[in-house]
C-alpha cells in the first residue's frame, strides 16, 4: 500500500499515525509533510526508525520548492513526479492521511 503524506509533521498527527497503525509499505511525503524528512529535526528518529517498515520516500519538487531540498535523512528517496507515478502504479492501494 502506498501512504501518501501532505500536512506538516509539526502541526499535525498524519505522519505519526500512519507509522502507528500501518503495517508497512511505501510512505510518500508530499508538500508540507517534507519536512519530516529534513535531517536534524525532532522527527529524525521517527523517520529512522520507520525505515524498518516502511520505504519512504519524499517529493523532490516539493522540498525544493521550500528551500530544504538539499539533504535528506539517510535512508528517505527522494523522487520526482515520474517517480510518484511509479509509487502509485507500483502499489494496488493508497490511503491519503489527512
Amino acid at each position: 500500500m502506498l501512504h501518501i503524506i501532505n500536512k506538516s509533521p509539526f502541526g499535525h498527527e498524519s505522519l505519526a499515525t500512519c507509522f502507528r497503525l500501518a503495517k508497512g509499505g511505501d510512505v510518500l511525503l508530499i508538500e508540507d509533510a517534507v519536512y519530516a524528512a529534513t535531517p536534524g529535526t525532532a522527527l529524525e528518529s521517527l523517520i529512522t526508525a520507520a525505515l524498518d517498515r516502511f520505504n519512504i520516500h519524499v517529493l523532490q519538487p516539493d522540498l525544493d520548492a521550500r528551500g530544504v531540498g538539499a539533504e535528506i535523512i539517510g535512508g528517505v528517496h527522494a523522487v520526482d513526479y515520474g517517480g510518484f507515478v511509479d509509487l502509485v502504479t507500483r502499489n494496488a492501494t493508497s490511503q491519503s492521511w489527512l
